[in-house]
Parts: structure tokens; C-alpha cells; sequence
């Protein structure tokens, strides 16, 4: 047996992995590319009902979705997807998406290949001071602060495109 490999397994609790509030969202990254050796990323997304990603596009992984608690619409591509819980949406990179919680709080998990989104998530976020999602009154950022996230969103190959 590859001990090397071996020293790389871990388990995480329902409520366990680093908590972070991000844009409006409780997110729980529970496997990062250190954990993978950059294959993937793993990150649980507890959102608001109501909450809306913008369309945007990923220029360097694809993204999963697997919605476990709560449904959202879906666009990616020129595909609407109606998601309920327990069914599972892909987005491959280069393909524009975003979604909306259309009953809430939704909970759902990001699987991103390869890894690399979740330094994105980690930059633009804070630690959660408490598992739970953020206030309210901190969703979305201004269109200020959107303009002060550009050139990270660039440096991780995210673009906005509304």
C-alpha cells in the first residue's frame, strides 16, 4: 500500500471543513487541492432563498452542482433547469451560468475540477464567525466592490458577464 497516499485520508462531519461567509453565502469548503493533489475541489454552499449568482462563466474548471436541500433555476448555456433536491446539474468550463434560489435556504455542493476555485472563494471571503448564513444586509457586493474584485475574479478565470 502507497503509505503516502494513505496519509492523505480524512473525513469530515456534516458540519465540519472551513466556514466561510462569501458573498452572501455560508460555504463550507470540505476538500481543497491540497486535499486532492489539485484534481478537484469539494465545496458546500448554504444560500438564502432569493440569493442570485450573476452569469458568469469559469475559463478554468467545470463546475457540478448537486442540490441537497432547497430549488433553484438554473441557466447554463441556453439550458433552464428547474432543480430540486437531490438531482445534480454540470456546467462544463467556458459555458456561461448562474442560478437563482427560488425556495430557501438552499444547500448544495460545488464540485470543481481541477482544483483552484476555492483560493478564489478563500480571497473574497471571510471566516464565518458562527455556522449560519450572513445577515441579510450582507449579500451581494456594490457595484464598488465589484469593481475592486475584477481583477481577482481575472486572476482565477471568472468573468462576470451582466
Amino acid at each position: 500500500m502507497n503509505t503516502t497516499l494513505a496519509n492523505r485520508v480524512y473525513a469530515l462531519k456534516a458540519n465540519e471543513g472551513e466556514a466561510r461567509w462569501w458573498m452572501g453565502s455560508l460555504v463550507m469548503i470540505k476538500a481543497s487541492g491540497s486535499d486532492t493533489d489539485k484534481q478537484f475541489a469539494l465545496v458546500e454552499v448554504v444560500e438564502h432563498e432569493g440569493a442570485e449568482a450573476p452569469l458568469h462563466v469559469h475559463h478554468q474548471e467545470d463546475e457540478g452542482f448537486w442540490i441537497l436541500e432547497g430549488s433553484l433555476t438554473f441557466e447554463v448555456g441556453d439550458k433552464i433547469i428547474q432543480a430540486e433536491a437531490g438531482m445534480f446539474l454540470f456546467g462544463p468550463k467556458g459555458v456561461p451560468h448562474r442560478y437563482t434560489v427560488q425556495k430557501g435556504p438552499a444547500r448544495l455542493l460545488f464540485i470543481l475540477a481541477p482544483a483552484g476555485f476555492e483560493a478564489f472563494i478563500r480571497e473574497t471571503s471571510e471566516p464565518a464567525p458562527r455556522l449560519g448564513l450572513p445577515p441579510l444586509a450582507a449579500t451581494l457586493p456594490s457595484e464598488e466592490e465589484m469593481e475592486q474584485l475584477m481583477p481577482i475574479m481575472e486572476k482565477y478565470g471568472l468573468e462576470i458577464l451582466g
